[in-house]
Order: C-alpha cells, then structure tokens, then sequence
C-alpha cells in the first residue's frame, strides 16, 4: 500500500507542479488554448497520443474487444497506428497548421464559420460539441472502478473526485502548455506501463508461444466453431472488427480535441517528426492494450455477469505490487491527458464560439480567461455526476450516450473538415447535411436501436456508418447546391500559395546580350 500510495503522490505533485510552472504561458486565449501556436513535435505527438487513449481504451475496449475476438484485436491497435495516426498527420496536419493560423481560428466551429463564412454553422458545431463531450468526458472514469476497488479501499466517488480537482488545478493554471507537456510525461508512463504489464501477463501464462496455444484450444460455440479461432489472424468476426477498426481510427480525423493539436505546433516543418513520433507512440500503447486484451479469455471471468471492464482488471490481480500500481499511474495518466483535453477543448469551444459576441457582446481577453476557467471547473462538475450517477445507479441511458458520442462528433466533423482543408468547392448545405446525418442518426442508435439493421444497432458499427456516409454526402451535395462566394473560397485558400522572390546575380542575362 506505501509503494502504491507512493507512487500515486509523485504522480499528482509533478502534474500539479507543471501546471503552476506553466502560468506564464497561459495569460491570454491564444496561449491558453493553443500555447502561442509554440508547442514542439514531442510535446504535440504525445499530447495527440495521450488524447487518443485513455482508460476507456485500456479497460473497456481492451477487455471488450479482446475478449470478443481474440488476438485479432490488435487489429484495431495497428489500425490506430497507420490510419489514426500516420495517415490523419500525413493528410490533415499541414494543411490545418496552415489554414486554421490563415483563418485565425483557434477552434473547430471558428474554423467552420471562417472556412464556409457561416456563423450558424459555428453555432450548430458548438450544439454538437456541447451535447456529446459531456458524457464522453464521464466515460473517461469507467475504467477506474475496477482497479482502485482491486488495489485500494477507497470509494470509487472520492477517487473520481481526487482525479478531477488535480485534473482541473494544472488545467486551469497552465492551459493548453501544461495539458501538453504533463501528456508527454503521462505517455511516458503508459507506454513504459503497458510494455512491462504485457510481459508480465505473458510470462505469467508461460510465454508468448504457449499463451497463444492456450488461446488457440479455447472455444465458444456461442461465437464461432471454428478450432483456434481466437488465436487466429482475423478472429471470429472480421466484419464487425472492421467496424472498430473504422471507429477507433478514422474517428480521429473528425474528433476536435484531436486536430486541435495540429492548429498548436509551433511550424509546418515539424509536422513529419510529430507524425512519425505519434504513430511509434500509437503502436505501442493502443497495439499493446489491444494485444494485451486478445489473451483475457485465459481467465476465469463471467462477463455476463460482470461485464467487460471486468477482463482486465482480473488478468491484472494476480501481478505484483510494483506493476498494479504502475498500473493505477498508467490508466490515471490516460484518464488525465483525455479528459484535460476534452475539458480544454469543451470550455474553449463554448466561451469563443458562443458565449463571446453573443451572450457577451464586449468581451476582453481577461474576462475570456476568467469564463473558459469557470466552465473547465463546471464541465468537469458534470462529468464527475454524471460519472457517479452512472456508477452508483447504472442508468443505462447515460452509458448509451457515452458510448454514441465518438460516432456522433467524428460523423458530423470529418468530411466537412477534411473536404474543407482540400476543396473549394464544398459548401454550406453539405456541411449542414453532414452535421444533421450523423446527430440524427447517432442519437436515434440511442433511443431507437430496433429500428435499426443488426448490423448498425451496434453503436460502434453506426458510428463507422456515418463517419463513411459523410465522406459521400457531402461532395454529392455540394454538386448540387450553391457555391460560397468565389472571392470568399479563394481568399480562404490563399494560404496555401506562397510567392517567393529569388535574387538574379547576372541582371544582363542571354537575352539582354544577344541583342
């Protein structure tokens, strides 16, 4: 209990330390929300990583996915690492660096509005946000029942509160600065946690190999037939795999508190290093969670009666003390990084894009501080209720939410953003489809799952579903519907043109002498 408590204090009083360090930094919007557009590849590539995963990835969907098919599961890691990561950096990074600074935007909706000269679509896209990153950021507690009731005996109340008001201390002191470089001291800690766990488990199931032929003899008539097939290359379900391949990877091309971090790196130049870091980062940790995940069913675990989130916290018991709290470190640093992000990104969102000029018509850079503060403190007072209420109570209806927010935003964003960045010609009526499509459907998953094919009543696979449709409804629409002003879109896309002016050494030149 010392090694664990230990631990768990030097954690809390270096995130605490960074945040004070970090104040400086943060004294007007620009440096609080995005660090003065100064933040280095590391810093910005663990800060990305640390969003991505958090003990919703670890606990949950390790255990879920793990245990539905096997180590096929990693699939989904490897997917994170080249379409989450490699691919959205390689696409989308330089050209939101670029244009988000052309626009002067620090959020998604501001780019929305910038991008498409709409202010009502900046209003719908903070709706959006506003509805769906309050029960995500609730989601981000799940993992932690589990392990704290495993390694100490503490209420799972206070050990959410504890975790939001350290949270909210070095957020609201250091801003986005602080988020990002306790990020990359917390990806540290997980990618360091995660090796040494897989180890572990592995060794405790006699290595590699044989914990593999142990997988290969389990079987589940329910699932499949097939001899071996959780230790197979696909698994018993490709198709719904692929789904949570599509989900957990393209989700975060649409996903604002994950492109923000392209709008904060200091220059375009260090997009490639960021990119390559990231994705080293993505394989390790969201590979290895998943990994970790496929070999759950070499447990005894009723995940009928106990759920999935149950999977690893019982593969996790039987390790030593050092490792479990590691463990705890690793799956609070997860949870940290996430939710310091969402709450950033959430308060940003709503105090610039909404409460500015609207509510407030004359609003200085002090009295914009002052209220993105406040709303990090209220965001994360909701999330921590409705957190409680979901553990306490088991109200079904707030787990469902949680579990449609990440299909809801990334369906409604990722077209319009990634469209927008490339092509002139998409417009304000595809925005609005996208934006419409995907809330509708995502919620009717929610209230209306009949309704449904079997195949989309899976939350998971209507997220995929619309994060796709959206790729095609948008240019469809915008073929048929009216342009934004030329003028508008090539301003807008001036950015991208650069003139440089290069200094002749000879000013006669060939012509001048042949005459």
């Amino acid at each position: 209990m010392f090694i664990k408590i230990g631990m768990l204090v030097a954690f809390f009083a270096v995130t605490i330390a960074i945040g004070l360090y970090c104040r400086k930094h943060s004294t007007d919007v620009n440096g609080f929300v995005l660090g003065g557009r100064s933040v280095g590849p590391w810093l910005t590539a663990f800060a990305y990583g640390t969003s991505y995963f958090s003990a919703v990835v670890f606990v949950g969907y390790a255990g879920q996915f793990g245990w539905k098919y096997g180590i096929a599961a990693t699939w989904a890691g490897i997917g994170n690492a080249l379409l989450g990561s490699l691919l959205a950096w390689a696409v989308l990074g330089r050209r939101t660096r670029i244009m988000t600074q052309h626009l002067d935007s620090a959020t998604m909706p501001q780019f929305f509005q910038a991008r498409f000269n709409s202010e009502s679509l900046k209003l719908a896209a903070s709706a959006i946000i506003f509805i769906f990153l309050i029960p995500y950021t609730a989601s981000l507690y799940n993992g932690l029942s589990r392990l704290f009731a495993m390694a100490f005996d503490i209420d799972y109340a206070w050990c959410v509160i504890i975790m939001a008001i350290l949270t909210a201390i070095y957020v609201i002191a250091g801003g986005y600065m602080a988020t990002a470089i306790n990020d990359f001291i917390q990806g540290v800690i997980m990618i360091v946690g995660i090796v040494a766990v897989i180890a572990a488990v592995l060794n405790s199931n006699g290595g590699f190999l044989e914990a593999l032929n142990r997988l290969g003899q389990v079987s589940d008539p329910t699932v499949s037939t097939t001899p071996g097939v959780f230790a197979s290359f696909f698994g018993p379900d490709p198709v719904n795999l692929l789904g949570v391949v599509i989900l957990t990877s393209l989700g975060t091309w649409g996903l604002l508190q994950m492109v923000q971090k392209f709008y904060a790196i200091k220059n375009e130049k260090q997009i490639g290093k960021g990119m390559i870091i990231s994705t080293l980062f993505a394989a390790i940790v969201a590979g290895g969670c998943y990994f970790l995940g496929g070999f759950g069913r070499l447990y005894n675990v009723d995940v009928a009666a106990e759920g999935f989130d149950a999977v690893i916290p019982t593969m996790l018991s039987g390790l030593p003390t050092v490792l479990i709290a590691l463990v705890i470190v690793l799956v609070l640093a997860a949870s940290m990084s996430t939710l310091s992000s969402l709450v950033l990104t959430s308060s940003s969102t709503l105090t610039l894009d909404f409460i500015k000029g609207k509510l407030v018509k004359n609003m200085d850079e002090k009295k914009q501080l002052l209220t993105m503060r406040a709303l990090i403190v209220v965001f994360i007072a909701i999330s921590v209720v409705l957190a409680i209420v979901q553990h306490t109570s088991a109200v079904t209806f707030i787990a469902q939410l949680m579990g449609v927010s990440w299909g809801a935003l990334a369906g409604a964003f990722l077209a319009p953003f990634l469209y927008g960045l490339y092509w002139k010609g998409v417009t304000k009526a595809s925005v609005w489809c996208s934006f419409v499509f995907s809330t509708v459907v995502m919620l009717a998953n929610t209230v209306a799952k009949p309704i449904f094919p079997a195949m989309l009543q899976s939350p998971i696979n209507a997220g995929a579903f619309c994060m796709i449709a959206g790729l095609i409804i948008v240019p469809v629409v915008s073929l048929v519907t009216p342009k934004v002003s030329k003028a508008h879109v090539e301003s807008v896309f001036a950015c991208y043109d650069r003139t440089v002016t290069v200094h002749v050494t000879d000013s006669i030149g060939e012509d001048a002498e042949s005459k």
